[in-house]
């Protein structure tokens, strides 16, 4: 019998607390994507039992249905028609989504999404000055040269035209066009202004009285100082996003046939004018405030040893790319330095000393092969394998990582060290640093200090990572070990790719033996309208995250996680088969939704006894979610990377 798409819509409608309810609506290939308002509105018991829907789950703020391709569109249209809605895509679902998060963690995000992107280019400008100016130091004679000229030219295009980039990345973000984005980066820095970088050396500023010419109580009103955005990132941000939002309300609003012409000029007209009025001066002086607070803060020796300590826990809690805004800052002005990378450098390489030190007195081989590989990446800046994979995990060697970071940063203070890009610390950062012998004393101490503590107390057979306390009725959160880490049923190697697409990859969350999702004991796992994936026979107990991202949910049972990763990959871990009728007896989540998660971090232990005790199997069930996004999606054990 045709399923009746009506009567499925409304009993969707009737059971999320109908339309006044849904801040959002779409659908994808399988899925009827929703944001719902308030979630205690929901009846998922009678959701789950609509005839159509074959499933249900809570992933990254929206509420997915799972009906089925070439059915889902169908209900989508009705439900449209029931609630008045009109469509939307899969970019306004998030983004609603998004909108329900603390406005804290929103504006955290947006400044990531903004910078991550860029940084590439942010590096390569960064190191290649730093090679242009060791040169000309080192030759004096290259440095009159024409090569010295092209090189030096390259090098600093990036930070000449930061306004634009930013501009740019910015439009992508806030859903603006980029081209349009680019021109209001561009009129930022145009060449009829006054370069920032020249205004302390300038005789005169010129004006537009745009707003005409007359003064109370001393101050000209109306005046718009003829001066760029050189350098600037926070009024560029401003200004993009009031633009996307203009061009938004444009496109709304003008009819279609006169849209092409209208909206553009109005919305660059507009933007431009409140910018160079309003949003240019106030927030380039609210970005100055903020940026000679950090400077005082790190050229103050105990801020700065405050920051080296607390650097790595902003690491952990995926904070640490709001510096970048900090840095830019720092370098936006004539012969600007970076002094917050050294801070940077001396806890990254302090992580590093306390992972080695692991690698060097572990007895265990297992964990060697992890410590060492992972202290090399740290020296180089990387320090997530070495946070997550092992200092973590044993915990004391992370305190002794945080010692050695205060105090290398506490002497990068009292010695002024800089640098003259952003984006690279530790080793690779000689390349941008202005003092390499005082730069090596601080990597040295840091180094030296967190080695030397972790030596003196690092016990292998130590508990690992957090505990709950006594009393506190919780178990005990297990070791924190990477991908390849020892201990416990950790995925050996970090050849263990267990979904690869043009998205990124995932890892294996445990041991065990593989099976193609269609081999899932389970009609909906098998079928793939939940997407495609994997099932594990699990070896071990614990399942640890086989990605970096966010807990995108928790579900009330407790037997499945969601997370959100790179690219907007969308995975879900469910351990067992209607083990949602256990209500949670036998499963202890370590995390909860909105916690930012790293590969190896313990996600979920379960109890296989009391899951087979129950009648249910215990395979786990690992699936992106929306890989109908995605090209190339392959699935399986050991994927070559």
């Amino acid at each position: 019998m045709a399923l009746d798409y009506h009567k499925c819509a409304q009993e969707i409608v009737d059971n999320i607390g109908g339309r006044d309810n849904i801040a959002q609506a779409a659908h994808c290939a399988t899925r009827l994507r929703l944001v719902i308002r308030d979630n205690n509105k929901l009846n998922k018991e009678a959701l789950d039992n609509i005839e159509g829907v074959k499933g249900m789950f809570e992933s990254n703020g929206q509420l997915q249905l799972i009906i089925g391709t070439g059915t889902v569109n169908k209900v989508y249209d009705e439900f449209l028609a029931i609630t008045g809605m009109t469509a939307a895509t899969k970019d306004d679902v998030k983004a609603a989504a998004a909108s329900k998060m603390p406005v804290w963690k929103q504006i955290l995000k947006t400044l990531g999404d903004v910078f991550v992107p860029i940084l590439p280019a942010i590096v390569a400008s960064g190191l290649l000055m730093g090679v242009v100016e060791a040169l000309g130091k080192a030759v004096p004679s290259f440095s009159g040269s024409d090569w010295y000229g092209f090189l030096d030219m390259i090098a600093n295009t990036a930070f000449a035209y930061l306004p634009v980039i930013v501009a740019i990345s910015a439009a992508r973000v806030f859903g603006g066009n980029i081209f349009l984005g680019a021109v209001i980066g561009l009129a930022m820095i145009h060449s009829s202004l006054l370069n920032a970088w020249n205004v302390g050396t300038a005789d005169t500023i010129n004006h537009w009285y745009l707003l005409g010419h007359f003064k109370i109580g001393g101050w000209v009103v109306g005046s718009v100082r003829q001066v760029g955005y050189q350098g600037h990132v926070i009024p560029v941000i401003m200004a993009v996003w009031l633009m996307s939002r203009i061009e938004k309300w444009l496109h709304r609003h003008i009819p279609e046939m006169l849209d092409l012409f209208v909206v553009p000029i109005c919305t660059v007209f507009v933007t431009l004018f409140l910018t160079f009025t309003v949003i240019g001066p106030v927030f380039a002086q609210l970005e100055s405030w903020v940026l000679t607070g950090a400077q005082w803060l790190v050229k103050n020796p105990v801020g700065a040893a405050a920051m080296g300590a607390l650097y790595p826990w902003t690491v952990v809690m995926g904070l640490h790319h709001m510096y970048n805004i900090i840095e830019a800052g720092m370098l936006s002005v004539e012969g600007g330095l970076n002094t917050w990378m050294p801070i940077a450098s001396a806890a990254n390489f302090a992580q590093f000393g306390a992972c080695l030190a692991v690698g060097i007195k572990s007895r265990s081989a297992k964990t060697k092969s992890v410590a060492v590989p992972s202290s090399l990446s740290a020296a180089l800046g990387i320090t997530e394998p070495a946070i997550f994979g092992v200092n973590m995990r044993f915990f004391k060697p992370f305190i002794a990582g945080m010692i050695g970071g205060t105090v290398g940063a506490f002497y990068g203070a009292v010695s002024g060290i800089g640098a003259t890009a952003y984006g690279v610390t530790g080793i690779p950062g000689y390349l941008t640093i202005k003092q390499p012998l005082q730069y090596t004393i601080l990597l040295a101490v840091s180094f030296a200090i967190s080695f030397g503590i972790t030596m003196a107390i690092f016990n292998e057979d130590a508990p690992a990572a957090a505990k709950s306390k006594k009393g506190a009725g919780k178990e005990n959160v297990p070791e924190v070990g990477g991908v390849g880490a020892a201990g416990s049923n950790v995925p050996l190697g970090l050849a263990n790719v267990i979904i690869k697409c043009s998205g990124g990859d995932i890892y294996k969350p445990l041991n065990g033996d593989v099976v193609p999702f269609n081999k899932i004991p389970d009609e909906t796992f098998a079928s793939g309208v939940l997407g495609m994936g994997v099932g594990i026979e699990p070896d071990g107990d614990i399942v640890y995250s086989p990605m970096d991202g966010n807990i995108s949910s928790v579900a009330d049972s407790k037997h499945a996680i969601g997370i959100t990763g790179a690219n907007d990959m969308e995975l879900l871990i469910h351990v067992g088969i209607d083990t949602v009728d256990m209500n949670g007896d036998g499963f202890t989540p370590y995390v909860k939704t909105g916690d930012p998660v790293k590969v190896g971090q313990p996600l979920l232990k379960f109890d296989k006894d009391k899951i087979k005790k129950a009648g249910h199997s215990d395979i786990v069930v690992v699936l992106l979610t929306n890989s109908d996004d995605y090209d190339n999606v392959q699935y399986g054990d050991n994927l070559n990377k």
